[in-house]
């Protein structure tokens, strides 16, 4: 469908979201994280708020982050099964590269909120672009840690103690050949204003 990669959108609609758990090594090396961060930033941004976070949970930061997980696992549930325990410590170590992204408006501003929010998921799926730009998969998902209080306290910033998690993005190189889903039709999300 997309045989003429030359042009920019052709290349872009060859993007597909990678299950995390089919992902494997190599992800992205410290200078092409960057290079995909520094990218993820370039989105449109009224009154030029960077209202978004991102941070990087580095390998060594693994087992913490699985703790985390654990401890707000139980402030949900005292009493976990072993397959949500397990289900936490495998989401903690998939992929990778792991990334959380953090919606972090400011609600001092007069940039209304909406706004705001949606300039952190530009910049989620500008991620996305880049890491697709660089060779690598990426899968973003939220799943529950995302609106659990202790996992989205421990990544808000400090002067932003009200963000939430906009997702868990997962970058590394896919293990299997990436299915494509269904998409809209273009008739169906696509008309001209009749006025």
């Amino acid at each position: 469908m997309f045989n003429d990669l030359s042009s920019p959108a052709a290349f872009l609609a060859t993007r597909r979201s990678g299950k995390p758990r089919d992902m494997i090594a190599p992800g992205p090396a410290a200078a092409q994280l960057h290079r995909i961060l520094a990218a993820a930033t370039r989105v449109p941004d009224h009154g030029k708020l960077a209202p978004w976070r991102f941070v990087v949970i580095t390998p060594d930061k693994r087992d913490a982050f699985a703790a985390l997980l654990q401890r707000a696992l139980r402030d949900d549930k005292p009493e976990p099964s072993e397959r949500e325990i397990a289900a936490a410590e495998d989401f903690a170590r998939t992929a990778p590269v792991l990334v959380v992204a953090v919606s972090a408006p400011d609600r001092a501003a007069k940039i209304p909120l909406w706004e705001q929010e949606l300039s952190a998921g530009a910049a989620c799926m500008n991620l996305l672009n880049a890491a697709h730009a660089e060779g690598f998969v990426g899968g973003w998902l939220t799943e529950w840690p995302a609106f659990s209080d202790r996992v989205r306290t421990a990544f808000a910033p400090s002067d932003r103690p009200e963000a939430k998690i906009a997702g868990f993005i997962f970058l590394g190189t896919p293990s299997r050949e990436l299915q494509e889903r269904p998409r809209p039709d273009y008739a169906d999300v696509v008309s001209e204003w009749q006025g």
